[in-house]
Order: C-alpha cells, then sequence, then structure tokens
C-alpha cells in the first residue's frame, strides 16, 4: 500500500523523461509528482498540465523559481515560473533565492560578485516583495526553501527555517510559504521550534537522507531514508503537528540513484518512505491541503 500523501520529486529519478515519470508514479500508485520546470519546458507546458492531469495525479510543487540576490532579481524568469505554476495547478513554486551576488552556482565568481551577505538577503527581501502581488493574482503560493549552510555562497543565503519564516512574516500565509527539506534543515538546533514557529506557512515537506561522508559533490550528497543519519521521526511528528496535511515529496540527488533502474529506485522509495516517514504522516481520510481548495484530482486549484 502506498502512503496517501507520498509524491514522487521528478530530479529523484532524473534519468526519466517527464512522461515516462508520470508513467512510473502511475505503476507504482504514488498520487502526487513534484515537477522541475526544464522538464516541462522540454515536455511543453499545455502538454504537461494535460498529462498530469490525465493520470489523475497531483502537483506537489514546482521547482524551482528564485536566484534574487543577481542585479535584476530575476523578476522576469520569476513571473515566468509563477506562471508555469498556475497552469500545472501546483501546490507552490519552490524557491531557491541564490548565493551572494555575482556567484554562479557550483562556485564561479561573475561580474559584480560582492561578500556583503546581508545585502544578499535584503535583495531577497526586495524581490520577494515584488513578486508576491503577481504570484496572488495567479493563485500561486511562493515556498522559500533555506539550504544547508554549505550551500550560502552559491546556491542560497537563507540556511534555517527561521531566517526563512523571517523574510516571509510580511506576506500572507497562503501567499508566501517554507519548505521543510529534512536535508537541508535536520542539524539546526533550532528546527523543530522553527517548524512549530511555522504552522500554516509549511507549504511543502520535502525528504532525503544525508550521507556521511558527503561526495566530492555535496549538491549529490542526499541519500534514500535510512541510508545516512538523520532521525526522520521528530522532524515529521512536528510537521504534521503544524497542521501540514499535503503530499511529503521524496527529493533525492544522488549519482548512484539516477544511475539505478528507476522502476527499482520507486520501489525501495515506498518501502523506505513507509519504514522511516509514513508512521507520523496522518491518514488518508485526514489529507487535505495546507492551502487552496481540492480540485478533482486532489490538486490545488489555481486560479487564473
Amino acid at each position: 500500500m502506498t502512503p496517501a500523501r507520498l509524491s514522487l520529486n521528478q530530479w529523484t529519478t532524473r534519468r526519466w523523461s517527464l512522461r515516462e515519470a508520470v508513467d512510473g508514479c502511475v505503476r507504482h500508485e504514488i498520487p502526487a509528482i513534484g515537477l522541475w520546470r526544464e522538464a516541462v519546458a522540454e515536455h511543453g507546458l499545455a502538454e504537461t498540465a494535460t498529462l498530469v492531469t490525465d493520470a489523475g495525479l497531483r502537483v506537489s510543487s514546482l521547482c524551482r523559481g528564485g536566484f534574487l540576490t543577481g542585479p535584476d532579481r530575476g523578476l522576469d524568469d520569476n513571473r515566468a515560473a509563477i506562471d508555469e505554476a498556475a497552469a500545472l495547478g501546483a501546490a507552490c513554486l519552490v524557491l531557491v533565492v541564490g548565493g551572494l551576488p555575482g556567484m554562479a552556482p557550483g562556485g564561479a565568481r561573475g561580474p559584480g560578485f560582492s561578500r556583503d551577505l546581508a545585502e544578499a538577503r535584503a535583495r531577497v527581501a526586495d524581490a520577494l516583495t515584488a513578486l508576491v502581488p503577481y504570484a496572488a493574482e495567479r493563485g500561486v503560493r511562493l515556498a522559500l526553501e533555506p539550504l544547508h549552510p554549505m550551500y550560502c555562497a552559491d546556491r542560497a543565503v537563507l540556511s534555517t527555517l527561521g531566517q526563512a519564516l523571517d523574510l516571509a512574516e510580511p506576506h500572507p500565509a497562503a501567499q508566501v510559504g517554507v519548505v521543510v527539506d529534512t536535508f537541508h534543515l535536520w542539524w539546526d538546533p533550532e528546527v523543530l521550534t522553527q517548524i512549530e514557529r511555522a504552522g500554516d506557512r509549511i507549504a511543502s515537506y520535502q525528504v532525503s537522507d544525508f550521507l556521511v561522508p558527503l561526495p566530492a559533490d555535496t549538491l549529490l550528497g542526499r541519500g534514500m531514508m535510512g541510508d545516512g543519519v538523520i532521525d526522520f521521526h521528530p522532524l515529521t511528528a512536528a510537521v504534521e503537528a503544524a497542521g501540514y496535511r499535503g503530499d511529503i515529496e521524496v527529493e533525492i540527488f544522488n549519482a548512484d540513484i539516477w544511475a539505478a533502474d528507476p522502476d527499482h529506485v520507486l520501489s525501495t522509495m515506498k518501502r523506505q518512505f513507509a519504514r522511516y516517514v509514513s508512521g507520523c504522516v496522518g491518514s488518508a481520510e485526514k489529507t487535505t491541503r495546507s492551502t487552496g481548495h481540492e480540485g478533482r484530482t486532489g490538486r490545488r486549484t489555481a486560479s487564473r
């Protein structure tokens, strides 16, 4: 039996095309999928919306917008991402906010590089203020994702859930939420307190394990639940106690998992999710979206 709130983040089976990932979810009775913009663009936005709807899947998230610390704050690309999330009926648009100004993902310094971390965070706040009305008009919830501190310089100047909540709080919870990702937040001694504080701002709960030792490319240090060092029980229990009843995405970046047979990956994912995560998860009868209302497939129906 597959837990009613399990979602496959598309990058977990990266070798699959979007259609193959959707078919895999149906075949393995996984009721939701987290999509990536690159794959949606390759398949076609309208075609993807039809494919997912016809398969009866919920879109638990669209990844990703963000990278808001550059000179232009990436506003045009983020507005495009908001439009895509609306068309897909995604529960949220995940925002990876960006690193230091002029620092590309992976660490290459470009024009305008600055070490001013406070200024970078101020740019995120300014860009968020500019984007929220546009997203609200389209029924899209923005979800700030704090990343592990090792990614602060080049990917996300938000490293704790508390920092993400501080930026979200000037805006209505239905418009700006946060992502709780176990890989990024398990280490934080304040994480359980901050999850309680988050309450209805939790827009997405993503799970994967933290491998030790990390690989040379630390971006690929996520593992299948149970293969690393994270204790999922208190984190999941806290997210449930905070009132989150949305889908729970398994999002894994791992070269060995990407090279494996995706059907085997999904079988393992379901087994490990049941063993390490779903014991704290509410029953299907209690499953609701944390925001929005339900369409016939259970997806949040976005206003256009």
